[in-house]
């Protein structure tokens, strides 16, 4: 299994383009708004992530085929719809035509709804929202919009491959799921009983539990649960301090369970698991900490001048896809290169991704890794740890993919 993932990990990452002069040369400043939590206790994951923003805004500013730099505004939403709402305001008020957000569907959902009014009713201003991170199927089904491009892989998505490979592991019996009580945690496990059920009707989920999000500090309570349920397994959707703070609980409480997650990699996660994760929590995600190639080299570079790790590959998405459009429309008018980014595929440090154009949904591939010891072949320690995310199983784009009910409103 792990030949397949590290084949597909060798592909070189999607490299600004080396021209000696642009294929177009619009000779423009596209200004981002990354609108995310710079505050509380998810605060060190939106500094990474805006860290990232800035770091690759130099990079794809290089030799950029379109001739444009990237300007990226950062401000905090406290992880907050209505602050979001107000983010966005002060945006556009100062020129922005594209916002990035990831971090909560609650404010992606708000984002997306004011994007389309905002646009509706400016003709000629229009905003791009490019959605890094939120994961609820929704943004791409019920709540899909022609302004709103999502490059990560969603929670249907993940599950999809995540049980897809829970089914050849015949140890997972009795499966415990815990998650945030917002949007995606909700999907998590709604996904995860509809596909286990399906994939591995023998596994008994033995207990389903839903907190607090960014705002639990103790999760003893929750493990007690898991424990006294005699779960072998836990899913979990869980991210940042949600996550970092359950693995410590699960740690401290001796917790022997394997653990599926989305988020591991994420800030503080690697170093509440420690020794103490070796082997037993997986997880899935479009990207790891072993890519090699270009992805490597970015990634050594950024852990070199931030002492932090770079972990939002979706950043670099962002940007690719960015670059190609503004070639194909020549032009960086929200308009046009909405229109150009439909359906648009491209070489990304994963392999090759697709803006799907039914929904707006990134088609890529995924990676399943296990937390092991750091070594010659996977040497990439998150937060020094000496431990890393190993791959053990690549998902194409065909197998992780799942259908969409969007009825998309194009402008006419």
């Amino acid at each position: 299994m792990a030949s397949q993932a590290q084949a597909q990990a060798a592909k070189p990452a999607a490299a600004p383009a080396k021209a000696a002069a642009p294929a177009v040369n619009l000779k423009e400043t596209v200004k981002i708004a990354w609108i995310d939590p710079l505050s509380g206790l998810m605060a060190p994951v939106g500094q990474n992530q805006l860290k990232s923003f800035q770091f690759f805004a130099e990079k794809f500013s290089q030799n950029n085929p379109a001739g444009v730099k990237y300007e990226v505004i950062g401000i905090d939403n406290k992880l907050s719809p209505a602050e979001s709402l107000n983010a966005l305001k002060s945006a556009i008020d100062q020129g922005v035509r594209y916002v990035t957000q990831g971090n909560g569907s609650g404010a992606a959902t708000a984002i997306i709804d004011a994007v389309n009014k905002h646009n509706e009713r400016n003709p000629g201003k229009e905003v791009i929202y490019l959605n890094h991170s939120a994961v609820d199927p929704d943004l791409t089904n019920s709540k899909c919009s022609y302004w709103h491009f999502r490059l990560d892989a969603d929670t249907s998505m993940k599950m999809e491959a995540l049980t897809t490979f829970i089914k050849d592991q015949p140890e997972v019996k009795k499966v415990f799921l815990l998650n945030q009580n917002y949007a995606h945690g909700h999907q998590v496990a709604r996904f995860a009983k509809e596909l286990l059920a399906r994939k591995r009707p023998d596994v008994q989920v033995v207990g389903e539990d839903l907190h607090p999000l960014a705002s639990v500090r103790d999760f003893a309570p929750y493990v007690a649960k898991i424990k006294a349920s005699g779960a072998d397994s836990v899913i979990t959707g869980n991210w940042g301090s949600d996550l970092s703070l359950l693995i410590k609980a699960a740690n401290e409480s001796g917790l022997n369970a394997k653990f599926y997650t989305y988020y591991t990699g994420v800030t503080g996660t690697p170093t509440a698991l420690g020794a103490n994760g070796a082997g037993r929590v997986y997880q899935i995600a479009y990207s790891h900490y072993n890519m090699g190639g270009e992805m490597g080299k970015w990634m050594t570079e950024f852990k070199q001048k931030f002492n932090d790790d770079f972990y939002t590959g979706s950043v670099i998405h962002a940007y690719t896809l960015l670059n190609q459009a503004f070639v194909k429309a020549k032009s960086t008018d929200p308009v046009k290169v909405a229109a150009a980014l439909e359906g648009l595929k491209a070489q990304s440090f994963n392999g090759e991704v697709e803006m799907r154009k039914a929904d707006h949904q990134l088609q890529q591939p995924l990676f399943l890794t296990v937390w092991q010891k750091a070594d010659a072949k996977y040497p990439y320690s998150p937060e020094n740890t000496g431990y890393t995310l190993v791959p053990v199983k690549t998902f194409e784009s065909y197998v992780s993919s799942t259908p969409t009910s969007c009825q998309m409103k194009r402008p006419t």
